[in-house]
């Protein structure tokens, strides 16, 4: 039978479940363990896929299209893995299939219960999804703060397992500690309540992981093991880092992956995991180069604040990539709305060792993106564009190379002369339907790299366990628009090299520029951010930090 840990948060939203959970993932497989992870998302979207990202964060795609929470891209880039739509459960999707059940006469009659089917249906799932992944440890990340109506439900499911299966299951909570300015003084108080809130669903955490500004002391560390029923050894410090992929060795420092195998009758396995991530961290921690990266959005204000959780992938992507050439990424944001009338900006574009124009959606800013590319590709300022990225670079290409200067994406003007990016006919009769959710092209599709290309030389240099199959490789798509063929020829002749396809040729997947023309130019309909991990890189992330090095 499956192991399951459980792991909630308390306190506050963005205390860090998710990496939490991650680490202690990770730590698992290092000690010889086969795990499989699951986000439980109390919300009632049965996917992310129509979630604003101001509000929500990235919505992340896995391999088979899915598009789920951000927190699973963490999974994927700590513990290496990719994983599935079962291993995302929302209350949605749960309420949905337990009514779907109910109007089939599964249920055989009987009078459908919210605190009864829906645990049960929860449970089942997990343990589908255990069972399906044949995995020695399954962990499952409660999201939402422990005391909302939301994630009772999970909470609920949680506390029958533990009771059914007491020697297999065991809970993780997640709190924080505060330290107001006023007093000076560390506070355990919200974690004592956050822990009481916890034992009102009938559970009771076998660890405490104390989120804290600075790490615990022994005081704090024995008040929560006192006043919380936790072993002291099991109260673990999780003081503020300044890079994630150092809380593995955190954990470790209080012992905490050999402490779970303890609890759950598990003896650590030996293997190099750990060597070699420690080997990653070290190396990232003694960086001296620097590279100053500008990116082009338009989802990171929210009111006066800065949100970077809506381009995670994007970052990591630059993260890993940078990290592995010995260098430290400066990022440089750059808001797409105010770029085209805002001198200033276009001039610290200017200063930039290479620009990324990412993922984005609708009209706004669309013009903003245009001409930061018109600028990256001028000035031979190392560019990558991603999915609406390439979109734009398309659009420029079309309207100051190849002179349609009306050129523009039907998304952005439907009464454009030169729709270069399009709508297929068979997106236009979804959305003449209303059919918006999980409707777009999702999911890996395979690319074919053309010969002779700066990407096929990127994908060989730097090619990884993901990316060793030449010339296909697969990568993750999210987007309706694609580029228009009727101007392929066109844009070839301009110079426009189509280095990427479908292999059918049909739709274009990747283009760029001759080396001769630029240092480096390329943009990729699909998100390749969306497969870079933390022990691999993403080869075009690589190829695109080793050209800004080279301007640098």
């Amino acid at each position: 039978m499956s192991k399951y840990i459980f792991v909630s948060g308390g306190v506050i939203s963005g205390i860090g479940k998710g990496i939490s959970a991650a680490s202690i993932a990770f730590i698992l497989k290092s000690y010889g363990y086969k795990i499989t992870m699951i986000k439980a998302d109390p919300y009632l979207n049965v996917d992310a896929g129509t979630m604003n990202p101001l509000e929500h964060g990235e919505t992340f795609v896995l391999e088979d299209g899915f598009e789920t929470d951000m927190d699973i891209g963490s999974y994927e880039r700590f513990v290496n893995e990719s994983f599935s739509r079962p291993n995302s459960m929302t209350c949605g999707a749960i309420l949905d299939k337990v009514i779907k059940d109910e109007r089939s006469l599964a249920y055989e009659g009987k009078w459908v219960s919210l605190d009864y089917h829906v645990p049960d249906e929860i449970i089942t799932w997990i343990k589908n999804v255990s069972k399906e992944s044949k995995t020695d440890i399954t962990i499952v990340e409660i999201g939402g703060t422990v005391g909302e109506v939301g994630n009772g439900l999970f909470l609920e499911a949680n506390k029958i397992m533990k009771i059914e299966n007491p020697q297999d299951v065991i809970h993780v909570h997640v709190s924080y500690l505060p330290v107001p300015g006023t007093l000076g003084e560390m506070k355990s108080k919200p974690v004592q309540i956050s822990t009481k809130l916890i034992n009102g669903y009938g559970l009771h955490p076998d660890f405490l992981i104390a989120r804290s500004k600075m790490g615990l002391d022994d005081v704090r560390r024995e008040k929560l093991a006192r006043y919380c029923f936790v072993p002291v050894e099991n109260v673990i410090s999780a003081h503020d880092v300044d890079c994630i992929y150092d809380v593995p060795e955190n954990f470790e420092k209080d012992r905490l992956g050999k402490n779970i195998l303890k609890k759950l009758s598990l003896k650590p396995k030996k293997t190099d995991l750990m060597d070699i991530w420690k080997k990653k961290t070290k190396k990232m921690r003694n960086l001296r180069k620097e590279v100053n990266i500008g990116i082009v959005g338009k989802y990171y204000k929210s009111g006066k604040f800065d949100l970077k959780d809506s381009y995670v992938s994007v970052l990591e992507a630059i993260n890993h990539a940078s990290w592995e050439q010995g260098v430290k990424p400066n990022i440089h944001w750059i808001v797409a709305d105010d770029f085209t009338t805002n001198k200033g900006l276009q001039k610290k574009l200017l200063e930039m060792d290479g620009l990324v124009v990412p993922q984005g959606w609708g009209s706004r800013g669309a013009e903003g993106k245009i001409k930061a590319v018109q600028i990256a590709r001028e000035k031979k300022i190392p560019y990558l564009g991603l999915c609406y990225g390439m979109q734009m670079a398309v659009i420029e290409y079309s309207r100051n190379v190849l002179g349609l200067k009306n050129a523009n994406s039907e998304e952005v003007n439907p009464k454009s002369k030169h729709q270069v990016i399009h709508l297929m006919e068979e997106q236009k009769k979804l959305l003449k339907d209303g059919k918006f959710g999980g409707t777009i092209r999702l999911g890996a599709w395979p690319c074919k790299i053309e010969k002779g290309t700066l990407l096929e030389s990127i994908y060989k240099k730097y090619s990884n366990t993901l990316f060793d199959k030449l010339p296909i490789v697969m990568e993750r798509h999210r987007h309706r628009y694609e580029f228009n063929n009727e101007y392929r020829g066109q844009l070839e002749k301009a110079g426009l090299k189509l280095s990427g396809k479908s292999p059918d040729g049909n739709l274009v997947e990747a283009i760029e520029l001759s080396k001769d023309i630029h240092p480096f130019f390329v943009a990729t309909q699909y998100h390749p951010e969306l497969k870079t991990r933390f022990l691999e890189p993403h080869p075009i992330f690589m190829g695109f930090i080793n050209a800004c090095l080279k301007k640098k």
